[in-house]
């Protein structure tokens, strides 16, 4: 594999590594604390739960974080004591691990329907019996699943990351991905180019993965304002950048049924006028300029006017014009509308932006 093929999973490695950094300077700082109270303030010589269980509270995704940290540390607590419990009863061995699951996992079950706090009552117990196998310190190992958790609730409350940076950055990202596939789209219509036409394609498939990360950012970010006292004040900026997602959803499906039909349309050839071709790269400069907008935090009036001269733009047909090259105006016009709802208009004032088709 060439090293062009391997810089763009490099980049994007990067990019989660740049996203996460402040998540995992959390877990640092959680395991640091939850060691120093087992060890200083309870006297317990290897408090191996207390990091472990912050470990696993914490996480590297914000997404329902409250919950996660109730449930891991439930679960952790009740697998440690009923894993401790057998081994001080009935010592340890193949029989006792499959009768402390079950007790562990079933217990777990009459208290939470949560699946994370039933497999970690499991998944604890399991290590009880099979690796520390020992009799002593059995309410230590408990009150350590304790401190490990109430560490993580702690720190995931009083030192999230910002809720609103990522969320838009990740709908910036989006927005320019949208434009740059335009721009090939424009190119293998103008040089009848087939292999670039197949690339864009890929590129508008592609950007199902780039959607999937702006949508964990934006449940993020409500997920924070929800649970932390000290980040409401971002409720509003957080509810806005998680309104993004469905339009910019609508958004990338629409292009990629334009990328297909530029696809067919170079493939047979049929005819696209250019006035078609020049609609689909004015959008891409539109789509830039709202990038631009989103990754500033400024008003996005001046981007609304530049879509707004797209869908004037896209109202003309022209007479030559086959299946493809209309499909490739309409879904122009669709994706218009769907950068307008992005922009801060709602659905009806986006297509009343966008003229009825007429002939010239």
């Amino acid at each position: 594999m060439t090293t062009a093929a391997l810089r763009p999973g490099l980049e994007r490695g990067l990019r989660r590594l740049r996203d996460r950094w402040p998540v995992l300077l959390q877990i640092g700082v959680a395991v640091l604390v939850a060691w120093l109270v087992a060890t200083r303030v309870l006297g317990h010589a290897v408090p191996f739960f207390a990091p472990v269980t912050a470990i696993l509270c914490l996480g590297l995704t914000y997404g329902q974080r409250l919950r996660r940290i109730v449930e891991v540390t439930v679960g952790v607590a009740i697998g440690v004591l009923v894993g401790d419990v057998i081994v001080l009863g009935l010592g340890n061995g193949a029989w006792q691990m499959s009768v402390v699951v079950v007790l562990a996992m079933g217990i777990a079950v009459v208290l939470s329907s949560g699946q994370l706090l039933v497999i970690q009552a499991g998944v604890q117990s399991v290590f009880i019996v099979a690796l520390v196998a020992n009799q002593s310190g059995a309410v230590s190992r408990w009150l350590d699943a304790l401190v490990g958790g109430l560490v993580a609730l702690v720190i995931g409350a009083v030192a999230p990351t910002s809720p609103i940076r990522r969320p838009r950055a990740e709908a910036a990202r989006t927005v320019r991905d949208v434009a740059m596939t335009l721009r090939d789209v424009v190119a293998a219509l103008r040089r009848g180019d087939r292999a670039l036409a197949t690339a864009a394609l890929e590129e508008a498939r592609a950007l199902e993965g780039q959607l999937s990360e702006l949508r964990t950012a934006a449940a993020e970010g409500v997920a924070i304002v929800r649970q932390s006292p000290f980040q409401r004040h971002h409720a509003p900026s957080a509810h806005a950048a998680q309104g993004l997602v469905v339009p910019l959803d609508r958004c990338v499906r629409n292009l990629r049924v334009l990328a297909r039909r530029a696809s067919v349309a170079v493939a047979r050839p049929e005819h696209v006028p250019e006035h078609y071709v020049d609609l689909v790269a004015a959008l891409a400069e539109a789509a830039e300029d709202l990038a631009r907008v989103l990754d500033e935090h400024s008003t996005p009036s001046a981007a609304r006017t530049v879509l707004g001269r797209v869908a004037g733009l896209s109202a003309r047909v022209d007479p030559s014009a086959g299946l493809s090259a209309e499909m490739i105006r309409g879904q122009v016009r669709s994706m218009v509308v769907d950068l307008l709802v992005v922009a801060g208009l709602d659905d009806d004032e986006a297509l009343q932006l966008v003229p009825e088709s007429h002939l010239p």
